[in-house]
């Protein structure tokens, strides 16, 4: 017995270091472009039967690999942003609302897989033709959204209608693959069962949103004991076992688990934290063993299999590129045919799919072997195809929109336009400082004139298509009411001018909105000038020396920074957390969602801003 638990224990070693070594690898070879599921899986194909044999399954890795699937599907509910789906955000005047076109490419899809997998099935290569359209039509959101966040397109119409597109193609898989097995057994209690699981997520959910309406939620984000984080685990737990017991797919469970999360808006640092110990852990693990288990030399013996492997890959390509050819009607041909290829990505739910076929015997083993190797040869043929067909977008000055024309916001106004962004002040009324021709004061200032400091209006005018916005009227109630209006439109950089004491109190729990006090912070600067005069002359005389910088691009998410490439001659001062700080060393890991407070050249400074923003 010690023996067997000391083999097991150290299978798992080594399946963890080789899934710490891999992200290592890829950054030393440079293997940017090979997402690093698909390393773990090629690592478990030389270590496992196709390999070395050196790892063999047993019941501690079983149970592992089987958890960190289970989690896998929980993050990939997690990762649907309901909130940025549903903001009422308009595009830009030549830019087309993506939302009718994902819908129209989507509809494509299932159409042409569906097409495709009954051709598969007329030559004889399966037997099913709708479990072979879900696994054709399926798309990897695990491996489309860190290429998109990579590019830079998560904010662009065509970033969110990929997306959109992916996400409609998650949640109805998913979803047909449960009503499928459902439908598959032949059994009408079976389908009883998957409307009564539906029914208890439903209730869940909105018991859920009801104590949210308390301090439940409040009490389980601020408590020191991770009593969110111990939440989570047991919504992912209720619900698998449910599912389980229900006779319904355990993945579904855990996918609505994630799904039912998301809906509630967990801050960023929380959806990193229950990233962070997926991707760290179990979810390595479970790609690992995926290639441990799968053994190549019967795949490649069977000739069968080998005719099946080309065909399938195809199929999967021509599915998303034909209703791909939609796009060309808004974008053009090189982003239309980028597009196709990128959304022909397919990882998690091919394998879910393949394992449940196989478990119910619609297909054999060495074919459930055959559906996970074409689903890994996507994920390394698509990401390189898109970044090479996409065109390089060049960098794009940062709009600035400020409401109110005063005495703090006019020379502000001057001082952004020196140093590179574009300015844009929104004003009912010319300033009042001195009198001056309309051409002299159009000359001077950026000024955009509207009949009504109003939500509408300003919405005519082109404020809310702005980066960043500004109130910085006089009036405290102006100035809140069009912030909380720039939140509805998706903004996440609101700064708003507020002088009453008790609406900042308020106006600083909602995410995203920054409030500055003209009285406050001149009590602040001239305590800072008598305290600490050195800090603040490094931050007022700084000549674009100290800036701030937030980390978007998932590529760096925990890499040290001695590890940066783009550090050059800057310095990191300070690395802001969520509500914290972290005092930086050379070991320091940066995440997603950081604000790191920089000092250094300007060129070196706009290096990493490219890079990291």
């Amino acid at each position: 017995m010690v023996i067997e638990e000391h083999a097991s224990l150290t299978s798992l070693l080594i399946v963890v270091s080789a899934a710490f070594l891999i992200p290592i690898l890829l950054r030393v070879f440079r293997l940017k472009l090979v997402p690093v599921v698909v390393a773990e899986i090629v690592v478990g194909l030389i270590i496992g039967e196709s390999g070395f044999n050196i790892i063999k399954e047993d019941e501690m890795l079983g149970l592992l690999s089987m958890f960190g699937f289970i989690y896998l599907m929980f993050l990939s509910g997690l990762e649907i942003d309901f909130d940025s789906l549903a903001r009422k955000k308009k595009p830009r005047k030549g830019e087309v609302n993506y939302l009718i076109p994902a819908l129209l490419v989507f509809g494509g899809i299932m159409v042409v897989s569906f097409g495709l997998a009954y051709g598969l099935v007329l030559i004889d290569l399966v037997s099913d033709p709708y479990l072979m359209t879900l696994i054709i039509a399926t798309i990897s959101l695990g491996v489309v959204m860190p290429v998109i966040k990579e590019r830079k397109l998560m904010d662009k119409p065509l970033g969110q209608m990929l997306l959109l597109i992916t996400v409609l193609s998650d949640l109805a898989t998913m979803i047909l693959l449960a009503v499928f097995v459902s439908v598959r057994s032949q059994n009408t209690i079976q389908m009883l069962y998957l409307l009564l699981f539906f029914v208890f997520v439903l209730v869940i959910y909105l018991m859920i949103r009801w104590l949210a309406k308390g301090n439940l939620l409040d009490f389980l984000r601020k408590s020191t004991s991770q009593m969110g984080t111990r939440a989570v685990f047991a919504l992912i737990l209720l619900l698998v076992v449910m599912s389980e017991t229900l006779e319904v797919e355990m993945i579904l469970g855990a996918f609505l688990a994630g799904v039912i999360v998301s809906l509630m808006a967990p801050k960023k640092q929380f959806k990193h934290q229950m990233e962070s110990f997926g991707y760290g852990f179990l979810i390595p693990i479970f790609f690992v063993m995926v290639g441990v288990e799968l053994n190549l030399r019967e795949l490649f013996s069977d000739t069968k299999i080998l005719l099946f492997i080309p065909l399938l890959v195809a199929a999967i390509f021509l599915s998303k590129l034909v209703p791909s050819l939609l796009l060309r009607i808004w974008y053009p041909w090189r982003q239309v045919f980028a597009s196709g290829f990128l959304l022909s990505s397919t990882l998690s739910l091919v394998i879910a799919a393949a394992a449940i076929a196989s478990e119910l015997g619609i297909i054999s083993q060495a074919l459930e072997g055959a559906l996970i190797l074409v689903a890994v040869i996507t994920c390394l043929i698509s990401p390189v195809i898109f970044n090479h067909l996409y065109p390089e977008q060049e960098a794009e000055r940062k709009v600035i929109a400020i409401v109110g024309a005063n005495h703090i916001t006019l020379p502000v106004s001057q001082d952004l336009l020196r140093e590179g962004y574009d300015v844009l002040l929104y004003s009912s009324q010319p300033p009042t400082d001195r009198e001056e021709s309309k051409e002299e004061k159009y000359s001077r200032f950026p000024l955009v004139e509207v009949p009504k400091l109003e939500q509408d209006c300003l919405h005519q005018a082109g404020l809310f298509e702005a980066d960043t916005v500004v109130f910085g009227t006089m009036d405290d109630e102006v100035n809140i009411c069009l912030a909380e209006a720039a939140r509805q439109y998706g903004h996440r950089q609101v700064i708003v001018r507020v002088e009453d004491p008790e609406q900042h109190e308020l106006l600083e729990k909602e995410e995203g909105i920054r409030v500055i006090s003209t009285l406050y912070a001149s009590r602040t600067l001239l305590k800072a000038m008598i305290e600490h005069p050195s800090a603040l002359r490094l931050i007022t005389h700084h000549d674009d020396s100290v800036q701030e910088i937030e980390v978007n691009n998932s590529t760096y998410n925990h890499v040290s920074l001695r590890d940066l490439p783009v550090l050059g001659d800057t310095l990191v001062m300070r690395i802001y957390r969520g509500d914290s700080f972290v005092i930086p060393h050379g070991s320091t890991q940066i995440m997603l969602g950081d604000r790191l407070l920089v000092s250094g050249s300007v060129e070196h400074i706009q290096d990493m801003k490219r890079e990291l923003g």
